[in-house]
């Protein structure tokens, strides 16, 4: 269990980063992908592949509490990756930085100096509207699902091979059936009758 969990957070880390850069190079992308729906089937589309990440790298659980765990790594890492990419935007759009981002941009002070302005963003749009919510909650509902599923296919496993009995022991000569048992009888009559 503690393997899966660590393996879990770094797996969700690692997502967290994917989801920062892709807030922070998502202008690459053509518009028509963008726009495309409000940018919601994008959104949901990358929900769905980090929660799919986390739940392969926990592993083959057997306890409940993982897939609340999964839950929590997934969305906590959709949020802190659109907190990280929002912050690092942030701080180069007050540097007056016009042209797209680049990697080398991507730095620990531009995180920390952006970081209060993108809290106060994220905070404000998840009190006020849902499709902030959209993302998290899809990420965390298909992790606990996914990962509640594989939990009860390993648990009915284990249970079918704890059902199945050890074959009985015989030894060497020892016929495969054993030999009916007659029944004593009434005590008048002969066991063995006389054969004529």
């Amino acid at each position: 269990m503690l393997r899966g969990l660590a393996i879990g957070l770094m797996a969700a880390l690692i997502c967290a980063a994917a989801v920062g850069a892709a807030v922070l190079f998502q202008n690459r992308l053509p518009s028509a992908v963008r726009m495309f729906g409000n940018g919601y089937p994008l959104s949901v589309a990358l929900s769905l592949v980090i929660a799919l990440v986390v739940v392969v790298a926990m592993g083959r659980p057997r306890g409940l509490v993982l897939p609340v765990v999964a839950a929590l790594y997934a969305g906590g890492a959709v949020a802190a990756g659109q907190i990280a990419g929002s912050s690092i935007m942030w701080s180069a759009t007050s540097r007056g930085q016009g042209a797209p981002l680049e990697p080398a941009d991507i730095t620990l002070d531009a995180l920390s100096g952006g970081l209060p302005q993108a809290l106060s963003l994220y905070r404000a749009g998840l009190t006020e509207s849902w499709p902030a919510w959209l993302s998290i909650a899809v990420a965390a509902l298909a992790a606990l699902l996914l990962l509640a599923l594989r939990v009860a296919r390993v648990r009915r496993a284990e249970t079918a091979a704890e059902e199945q009995e050890a074959p009985e022991y015989r030894a060497p000569f020892e016929p495969a059936q054993r030999p009916a048992e007659s029944s004593p009888g009434d005590l008048f009559t002969p066991r063995k009758p006389a054969r004529d």
